[in-house]
């Protein structure tokens, strides 16, 4: 007689529902201690349950998945698809709920990658954040050197320079006056903007001021260490395990080492998950949602999805953009011209991650696309370069 399990796991209970094929149903309440985990799995085992369906918000999914991966075949479920299903919805009949469903095959699970790919996702998403407070504690210094009015962020391209990280590092060495801090700017700079650059450097600096750029600078200092310690990682892995999919990657315009990385550690290199190219779409989030009442369109917004690769593609679309010798940024150019930017950036990012989805589940290189114009298509072309030409004439 068949037997699946249903969980429902919260911070500190697990609800667990055993339910047989002739209706008969286990109830037991469990606590998240891994001794009491364990037991929970043990009883799994002797009640020789097929199927395993969890439900959970969070992270707190992640230590039960560790302990019972490998006993017994597990689905994670997401909670919103759930509760499209009409039934029962409490504390109490939620993990019998999700037996139910699970039973009755009307729940699909979520997509978990394997393990060398969840310890490659950790350094990647840690990275991210590292990358977040960088950015905040570079806000900070930039505060700060307002507020003793040292307008030098004025004349650089980012907070984070060598030349700021330089007049900071001087402000906490005690020096004030500016023709000490000038000389840590770059000389391309104060060949540019001359006595602009001592003129900004010259402010009103207290004791207290001199003790936060210090906190700031050791925080900066710690966060950018720490980022190269998760690339390292994530390098490790990657030439171990994934020298080839790297350099699969790596072919397509707009791809890095290090977005390849970030790619890998989201995707994985096994897709036979997402059957289409367009399921994956629809998993990373970066497809129109369907939202029409009455043949009108109320809303064309993405959906929800993975915000983490979906990040990295913007981005990779971006530096795309950038180039003019592939077809993605002319393609980009001739959306622009009828959507927003955004709009048009979003395109490109979908049309990427396409392209990542054929190059792995084929195995092969990117090849550039080189469209081919019918006759006609090449004479509308000619026509309109034609008529362009004769109105920047006139």
């Amino acid at each position: 007689m068949k037997k699946v399990c249903g969980l429902d796991v919260h911070k500190d209970t697990i609800f667990l529902c055993i339910l047989a094929e002739n209706g008969q149903t286990f109830l037991k309440e469990f606590g998240t201690l891994t001794a009491q985990v364990e037991e929970m799995r043990d009883l799994i085992k002797a009640e020789r349950v097929s199927e395993v369906a969890m439900e959970s918000t969070g992270i707190y999914w992640m230590p039960i998945w560790r302990i019972l991966q490998g006993h017994v075949e597990m689905k994670l479920v997401n909670p919103y698809f759930i509760k499209q299903l009409p039934g029962r919805k409490s504390d109490v009949k939620d993990s019998e709920w999700i037996a139910t469903v699970l039973q009755k095959k009307l729940i699909k699970g979520s997509y978990i990658p394997g393990k060398h790919i969840q310890e490659l996702r950790q350094y990647e998403r840690r990275y991210v954040h590292i990358c977040e407070n960088v950015t905040r504690v570079e806000q900070a210094i930039d505060r700060q050197l307002h507020r003793c009015n040292i307008r030098i962020t004025n004349f650089t391209s980012k907070v984070g320079s060598v030349s700021v990280m330089g007049v900071v590092k001087g402000l906490v060495n005690g020096e004030t006056a500016p023709e000490e801090l000038i000389k840590h700017i770059h000389g391309r700079i104060t060949n540019k903007h001359k006595e602009k650059i001592a003129a900004s450097l010259k402010g009103v600096v207290s004791g207290s001021d001199r003790f936060i750029f210090r906190q700031n600078y050791e925080e900066l200092e710690l966060l950018t260490r720490q980022q190269q310690e998760c690339v390292v990682e994530m390098e490790q892995i990657c030439d171990t395990l994934y020298k080839e999919e790297m350099n699969l990657l790596c072919s397509v315009p707009g791809i890095q080492k290090l977005s390849a990385m970030t790619i890998i550690a989201e995707l994985g290199v096994d897709l036979k998950t997402f059957i289409t190219a367009a399921s994956l779409v629809g998993w990373a989030g970066l497809r129109p949602r369907n939202d029409e009442t009455a043949k009108k369109i109320k809303s064309r917004k993405i959906t929800n999805g993975n915000k983490y690769l979906r990040r990295i593609l913007v981005q990779c679309a971006w530096a795309i953009t950038r180039s003019k010798k592939c077809w993605l940024s002319g393609k980009f150019s001739e959306l622009a011209k009828r959507l927003s930017q955004k709009k048009a950036l979003i395109a490109i990012a979908r049309k990427l991650l396409v392209i990542i989805w054929h190059i792995l589940s084929k195995h092969e290189t990117y090849k550039e696309y080189k469209p081919k114009l019918s006759p006609e298509q090449k004479q509308k072309r000619i026509a309109r370069l034609e008529k362009q030409i004769l109105e920047l004439q006139a």
